[in-house]
């Protein structure tokens, strides 16, 4: 097995790393709002915590990475991470927990930075594309921590000592990859924590982010909602909308980075929109359980590409560090995730649930527009090819 390869399981073992982290704390939510007997408003008010702190730390996790390299940051960031992870199970007040949730959204997006910043040198000595294989694993994991979430629950341990299992599981991960890492020179004025202005490309590619991650949102959060309301859909089914969904999203990321290689990133963004908007207006139009859920699907693997593949862009330009372009547009698709769950509320206040969605089919087909106009604003993004001899090094 040649080193290029070998860098690739390593950081694909972290990537799953921090997938599992993120899902073992997810899976437990429950038992926080029932210790903390925290009404639904609470809980809510309580989760903003986390994309609270993951833009808090976007601005951090950029600098950083520019300045001592992604090699470092994801060490710190892999210990840090699993400290804060195991702080949540310490919490003994709905203060400390709200504190915590806010460090653990900080030390997730300084690991999102970092290992994607790491994952584009990797992708440089492919010379192809294989990011959205490495984002295909945190979604897997996600299935695999709520499984040992759910495992932990059934055998009656509580989150402190689930948390004790991950961090343990973190360090054999961490301790087996790091030295497979790259390992880049330091660098010198870096600029100081505050965020650029994006040139053209970062604003275009943090824009197709901005809507993808709007409708990722609105699955997330509004996909069982619909089913419940619209469709009408049994109880038992109406979870069957999200788990559709997700497994579309994670299995298409294994599959989109070879249909990007043969049809390039810009088709397969406007692949992947278009798949956003059909689905959710089948969805919309035909709003039966089996049409939905099918609308739902496709709205999957018209996720799956999205963010995997405007990381890889965002990488390539050539104004700033790929770590200060990776926070710039994740700053921008950012806003999407917090933005669109609330308009689609709002939208349906005003008309109805079917309306939202709709309004959210179009934000897929502004994904197809955005790669479809001045396209050669997209040519600067191409990977050197000397660079895939340099990678192996």
């Amino acid at each position: 097995m040649n080193l290029l390869r070998k860098r690739r399981i390593a950081l694909s073992g972290l990537f799953f790393l921090a997938g599992l982290s993120f899902a073992s704390w997810a899976s437990r939510i429950p038992d926080f709002q029932q210790l903390f007997d925290l009404s639904e408003g609470q809980l809510g008010t309580l989760l903003l915590g986390m994309p609270l702190g993951s833009l808090i730390a976007l601005p951090l996790a950029g600098w950083a990475v520019d300045k001592y390299g992604s090699r470092r940051v994801i060490v710190t960031g892999s210990l840090l991470y699993a400290l804060s992870l195991l702080s949540l199970g310490y919490t003994g007040s709905v203060i400390q927990l709200g504190v915590a949730v806010v460090l653990f959204g900080m030390m997730g997006n300084i690991m999102n930075i970092s290992l994607n910043t790491q994952a584009l040198l990797v992708e440089d000595g492919y010379n192809r594309s294989i990011l959205a294989s490495f984002h295909g694993l945190w979604s897997l994991a996600g299935f695999a921590g709520a499984g040992i979430g759910a495992l932990m629950i059934k055998l009656g341990w509580a989150p402190v000592n689930h948390y004790w299992l991950v961090a343990g599981i973190m360090l054999l991960i961490l301790v087996s990859s790091f030295n497979l890492l790259f390992k880049e020179e330091k660098r010198a004025g870096s600029g100081g924590l505050m965020l650029k202005k994006p040139d053209a490309l970062l604003l275009r590619i943090g824009l197709v982010g901005f809507f993808g991650m709007m409708c990722e949102g609105c699955m997330f959060d509004w996909s069982g909602v619909y089913l419940k309301k619209v469709v009408v859909a049994s109880p038992d089914l109406v979870p069957l909308g999200y788990v559709t969904f997700m497994a579309a999203m994670a299995s298409g990321r294994f599959f989109s980075d070879a249909l990007a290689n043969k049809w390039s990133k810009i088709v397969m963004l406007r692949i992947s929109g278009t798949l956003i908007c059909i689905g959710l207006l089948i969805a919309v139009i035909y709003p039966a359980f089996g049409t939905a859920v099918a609308g739902f699907l496709l709205v999957g693997f018209g996720t799956a590409s999205v963010i995997p593949l405007s990381y890889s862009i965002a990488g390539r330009s050539k104004m700033y560090a790929p770590s200060i372009s990776l926070a710039l547009v994740s700053t921008i698709s950012f806003f999407g995730f917090l933005l669109g769950p609330p308009m689609i509320g709002f939208i349906a206040e005003l008309f109805d649930l079917q309306v939202s969605f709709a309004v959210i089919a179009m934000m897929g087909m502004c994904i197809t527009l955005l790669v479809s106009i001045k396209t050669q604003l997209f040519e600067s993004y191409k990977i050197p090819a000397n660079k895939k001899a340099a990678a192996g090094k």
